[in-house]
């Protein structure tokens, strides 16, 4: 669908949110087709890193509360309420669960939704035209794609509190004070930067990097005990892998690794 572009160059997949006009409002077909596109870039053995951004000057204004307005967005009547809820397939579920490292371009505003899956990948890169607008509470909802657990983990309760109960925007400058982008960049050299350190994560051993994400996120959960001996049990099957053996030679010999992913 043209509402959502994937392409792959070199060990990099970006998946951009399409619709530059409604400034990336998420439609209902664009969910299915971004679970997808993530599910894909999981499971391609040549994409290391998944870059999700958005296309004009906008990252995502959330969900399209146009369609909503006209009868025939999420929310309203028109789309059909599930027997039961099963939001396995659901974007901020398949975000959350891949493996590959995840890193959101702000390019511009993230409102609402937009806002959750920005704060669902991994690493965050802000442009400096980028903000995020949790204004949820200013519309009569509340942060439904993964907000209000990611929100307190990123920034402490206090802080998740202020952002989530005022609905304020906050400028990308403020975004990197309370730690919710890992940096702010010069618009014109967003693209760039955003390139140069996806290509610095897909230098390194994948394997090694998928391991090191789930371990982290299973730890999220885990007792300091449990997570230790789950780590032990990874490092086993790594210590048996190509990259592993290329990872020790290229430092004996003082080169740069290729890493194969094997």
């Amino acid at each position: 669908m043209t509402d959502l572009l994937y392409a792959v160059d070199g060990a990099v997949a970006t998946i951009t949110l399409n619709r530059p006009d409604r400034l990336n409002a998420i439609s209902v077909p664009m969910l299915d087709a971004l679970s997808k596109a993530l599910v894909e870039a999981d499971g391609d053995r040549s994409v290391r890193v998944i870059v999700l951004t958005g296309a004009g000057k906008g990252f995502c204004s959330g969900l399209d509360l146009k369609d909503l307005a006209a009868g025939r967005g999420i929310g309203s009547d028109s789309v059909a309420m599930p027997a039961r809820f099963d939001l396995r397939n659901a974007p901020p579920i398949v975000l959350h669960q891949v493996d590959k490292p995840t890193l959101c371009a702000l390019n511009g505003a993230a409102a609402g939704y937009g806002m959750d899956l920005a704060l669902g990948c991994d690493i965050r890169i802000a442009s400096d035209q980028a903000k995020l607008a949790g204004g949820f509470a200013k519309r009569g909802v509340l942060p439904e794609s993964g907000g209000t657990w990611l929100l307190p983990r990123l920034v402490g309760w206090a802080k998740a509190c202020e952002i989530a109960f005022t609905g304020r925007t906050i400028p990308a400058a403020e975004c990197l004070e309370l730690g919710l982008v890992n940096r702010v960049v010069p618009h014109d050299l967003f693209a760039k930067e955003v390139r140069a350190l996806a290509d610095e994560i897909a230098n390194n051993a994948p394997l090694a990097v998928q391991a090191i994400k789930r371990m982290m996120r299973l730890g999220l959960e885990d007792s300091f005990e449990s997570n230790v001996h789950q780590v032990y049990l990874q490092l086993l099957p790594l210590f048996r892998t190509r990259d592993f053996e290329e990872g020790v030679a290229a430092f004996l010999e003082r080169r740069p690794p290729r890493f194969e992913g094997r």
